[in-house]
């Protein structure tokens, strides 16, 4: 049975993988700033780290066979002033380097794997070829606030390989889930029947079910010829129009009123992560399906009725 240590195993998808990794017989070792007393189980257990003091526990370390990454500052969780920009930056880059200084002051680790998140914020507005094809793992980091984010971050976890630790990183897209995240934004218009289209909507937006996620992490850990990075998104990227107006038919049936949001108020409320949602950003997931990788949810209207039902 393999243990796999999480970073950022409180967090949505962390939450939902840790779950996920128990049902499917692997121990699990939660890393926390601060752990809950109580709460280890023969095959759950927390461990404390500290990234800003970089204290962590070496013992629980010492038990991995897997590492998954998931650890960082919400992008999305408060206005990107300066000091909010460089806690979402440093955060991403500090844990990385944790993990990798103990490691490697740690000579008798039994650690195969790391899987580490990154996201699609690697990428830049879509191109013309990017608009016919999707972006795919070999195009260069965009020269903006998260292309420099996702970059650093991916750079500062790829000491790992001097240490022959198979490195896998995903770029992760916008999550949806029950539990928070993108989602939970797009609903609150729709408690008063509003399907809320940010700008002019047709702006592409690449996703995935949290569930197809977390059986992607579950996937690179069981299959060894998985290496690099991969696009975890889903096969269909959509507009906004197109997913706003498929998760207000989905809530509330023929009761809701489309009513577009101009960038203008968007700009104004947001400040530069407005940027963020209104740019559109097509990505190409055809690495990770011909690794071997298959959609539960695949398309937004099969993934968005799946979250109503399990309400």
């Amino acid at each position: 049975m393999k243990t796999v240590l999480i970073t950022g195993g409180t967090g949505m998808v962390g939450s939902y993988l840790t779950k996920k990794l128990l049902k499917n017989n692997y121990n699990v070792i939660v890393l926390s700033r601060n752990p809950p007393k109580q709460a280890s189980t023969n095959n759950l257990q927390y461990a404390a780290w500290d990234i800003n003091k970089g204290e962590i526990d070496t013992t629980a370390l010492a038990k991995a066979d897997v590492i998954i990454h998931l650890a960082g500052a919400g992008v999305a969780d408060k206005r990107w002033s300066n000091k909010r920009k460089k806690i979402i930056q440093q955060s991403r880059v500090d844990s990385s380097k944790l993990l990798v200084t103990a490691l490697q002051k740690l000579p008798n680790h039994k650690v195969q794997t790391c899987i580490s998140a990154s996201a699609i914020g690697w990428y830049g507005p879509d191109t013309p070829e990017s608009k016919l094809n999707g972006f795919v793992e070999t195009d260069l980091p965009y020269n903006d606030f998260l292309g420099e984010t996702c970059q650093l971050w991916e750079e500062s976890i790829s000491p790992l390989i001097d240490l022959n630790i198979r490195l896998v990183k995903f770029r992760i897209g916008i999550v949806l889930s029950n539990t928070g995240g993108a989602l939970a934004a797009f609903k609150q218009p729709l408690n008063m029947g509003i399907a809320a289209i940010l700008g002019n909507g047709s702006q592409k937006v690449s996703w995935i079910h949290i569930e197809d996620l977390c059986r992607m992490f579950l996937f690179a850990i069981e299959n060894n010829h998985l290496n690099g990075v991969y696009n975890a998104v889903a096969n269909v990227p959509v507009t906004n129009k197109e997913l706003t107006l498929t998760l207000a038919k989905v809530q509330r049936g023929k009761w809701y009123i489309p009513v577009y949001v101009p960038s203008i108020l968007l700009k104004v409320a947001m400040g530069e992560m407005s940027i963020e949602v209104l740019k559109s950003t097509t990505i190409n997931n055809q690495k990770v399906r011909e690794a071997g990788f298959t959609f539960l949810y695949p398309t937004i209207e099969h993934a968005l009725s799946h979250l109503k039902n399990s309400e």
